[in-house]
């Protein structure tokens, strides 16, 4: 079959022929329609996540869209190695096959449903998060920031903060539904003033954090309190990305001083099958009210010339 074929971590993945998948026990076959390019999907392709498995040459893609041979449309995911979801075809578990609503298209599914699940089940499934809580967005920018956005709306945030660098992209947020947005700036001392104001005014429980990094530590700073009169309050921080950095320095007086706890979401922090009931959900949120994302499609062909291009238009999504 084609697929996307990575042969180096070091360079972008080659439109080629790869071995076709067999079924096995408890397996179906899907005709690939659409897979998206996730961040995850590249940092796999790269050998940087710590899910890679150091092992070449194998097919990127983590999730996708397709027809299973009765005809039955589905979103699936966990495609064994080598194989993934860049491709023509797959061998899927049938447990892992959701069936999709005609009203949501291929497109729109393949690029929505990874950075859809990302909140979801990280608000869900590893914050608790309850109706009338207040969410701050760290990276509120990108495809799943600004989904993060509606998604904390939706599950009836009383306030949600945008926070990122583009401040073009940050009034597009408050079209999404946020209430407040920050811009986040090189000169350290005042966001992180500006970044406590609005924890402490909006009463923050919940930070889902995309991009890690020097932004983290700012947060992290904001968060922590001077003094010994303070009250605590609980804040239960998420860390879903690393786009602005993979590590962090973390005083222990932040902890100290704080009702901070910090958790991760992500493959390896929630179970299959906990993804993917955040996956059913989100499908069914999205078949009753769409939410807004922006998908630019291609041929799977044009793999190796689209990989590294900047996410302007909107999350890409190949198809075969």
């Amino acid at each position: 079959m084609h697929a996307a074929v990575v042969t180096s971590f070091s360079a972008p993945p080659q439109y080629a022929e790869f071995s076709d998948p067999a079924p096995g026990r408890g397996e179906v076959f899907v005709r690939i329609t659409a897979a998206g390019l996730h961040p995850i999907v590249k940092a796999l392709a790269n050998g940087s996540h710590y899910g890679s498995t150091g092992e070449l040459p194998f097919v990127p893609g983590v999730d996708g869209v397709g027809r299973l041979d009765d005809g039955t449309r589905v979103f699936f995911g966990g495609v064994r190695d080598p194989f993934g979801t860049m491709a023509e075809r797959a061998a899927v578990r049938r447990e892992m096959c959701l069936p999709i609503p005609d009203s949501l298209d291929d497109v729109t599914m393949a690029a929505m449903m990874n950075p859809g699940m990302s909140s979801w089940a990280a608000l869900v499934g590893r914050a608790d998060f309850v109706a009338g809580e207040s969410v701050l967005i760290l990276g509120a920018t990108g495809s799943a920031g600004q989904l993060a956005v509606q998604i904390a709306k939706r599950l009836g945030a009383r306030r949600v903060v945008a926070v990122g660098r583009n401040p073009e992209a940050l009034e597009e947020s408050k079209a999404l539904g946020a209430d407040s947005t920050i811009v986040l700036t090189p000169e350290r001392d005042a966001l992180v003033a500006t970044l406590r104001a609005e924890i402490l005014d909006s009463q923050i429980d919940v930070v889902l954090d995309y991009l890690w990094g020097g932004a983290a530590e700012a947060t992290l700073a904001a968060i922590g309190q001077k003094g010994l009169d303070h009250k605590a309050r609980r804040i239960r921080y998420i860390q879903i990305g690393s786009s602005a950095g993979p590590t962090i320095t973390l005083p222990a007086a932040t902890l100290r001083s704080s009702g901070l706890e910090m958790l991760g979401s992500g493959f390896g922090s929630l179970s299959m099958e906990k993804l993917f009931a955040a996956v059913a959900a989100f499908v069914k949120a999205a078949s009753e009210q769409p939410f807004a994302i922006k998908a630019v499609s291609a041929p799977l062909r044009d793999v190796e010339r689209l990989w590294n291009a900047p996410e302007k238009r909107g999350r890409v999504v190949f198809q075969p």
